[in-house]
């Protein structure tokens, strides 16, 4: 593909059947040019970010108002004419033209009408050579705060994504230290926990695994079986005691009733001898009376 209307096909594909008016990003990087931007116009109301690195451009002529246009990467071109063209980009802050054919601080004139650019990149520019370069810089734009990566007194600069993604990992940090706080915390509850598990299988003497849960339970079955088995001995032990008992009392019964018997007999030959010494004693007085 020749480097005509490449970039024109590059934005067209970038666009991805959006309107112009609805993009804010747009990625140009590696795509060859005929030495001017192609395909941009002031359609691109919304665009607020544009990276257009080493694509051969040599001059910003014909380059569009972008009212929206916060941060412009043009680095690793060819850039050498005029920068008037950046005017109508009012809200641009950050402008990255390194490595490009930048000369002189008269080139850089243009952009002290953009109030709110804060950020400016000229490395490897030749201009970057001339004596007191950066003090010229910064007393030429004077809302100016980092060139080149350093501010008036050479502390670096804080990339704004930097600071963006610092502050997501700090919020991102809060929650995470509090989260892996929690998860310690529980992790060591769990811990204790399983401690005071091995504690007490050691005073039982040793962690019960499923067998031996088994095997303690087939125990307790057969004792329990067992007892079942002792108490009805026991009950028909007792039944045996208790006829032994009941027979016992019956040859009892008979025995006293022997004994009546036997003491009746007495009673009766006593009886019966009274009578005859009774009946001799009265023939005795019978005889002596005749």
């Amino acid at each position: 593909m020749s480097s005509a209307g490449e970039m024109l096909k590059r934005i067209q594909l970038e666009s991805r059947g959006r309107q112009p008016e609805q993009i804010e990003d747009l990625i140009l990087d590696n795509c060859r040019s005929a030495g001017e931007p192609e395909g941009l116009t002031d359609e691109f109301t919304s665009l607020k970010k544009l990276s257009m690195i080493n694509t051969g451009i040599t001059s910003l002529k014909g380059f569009p108002a972008l009212p929206a246009l916060k941060k412009l990467e043009l680095s690793d071109n060819r850039i050498s004419g005029s920068l008037a063209c950046l005017k109508g980009c009012t809200s641009l802050t950050h402008l990255n033209l390194s490595g490009n054919k930048i000369k002189t601080i008269e080139a850089l004139q243009p952009l002290s009408e953009l109030p709110l650019l804060t950020l400016l990149d000229l490395f490897n520019c030749e201009v970057t050579k001339f004596p007191r370069y950066r003090e010229n810089v910064f007393a030429l734009l004077p809302n100016l705060k980092y060139l080149d990566g350093f501010d008036a007194n050479d502390t670096e600069a804080v990339d704004s994504d930097d600071e963006e993604g610092s502050g997501d990992e700090e919020e991102n940090g809060i929650d995470g230290n509090h989260v892996e706080n929690g998860e310690e915390e529980d992790d060591e509850d769990d811990e204790d926990q399983e401690d005071g598990e091995e504690d007490d299988d050691e005073e039982d003497g040793g962690p019960v695994n499923e067998d031996s849960r088994n095997s303690v339970e087939d125990e307790s079955d057969a004792g329990s079986d067992e007892e079942e088995e002792e108490v009805g001995l026991a009950y028909l032990d007792g039944d045996d005691i208790e006829d032994e008992e009941d027979d016992g009392d019956y040859d009892g019964e008979e025995e006293e009733e022997e004994d009546d018997d036997i003491d009746e007999d007495e009673q009766g030959a006593g009886e019966s001898s009274r009578g005859v010494k009774r009946k001799h004693e009265e023939e005795e007085e019978g005889g002596e009376n005749e």
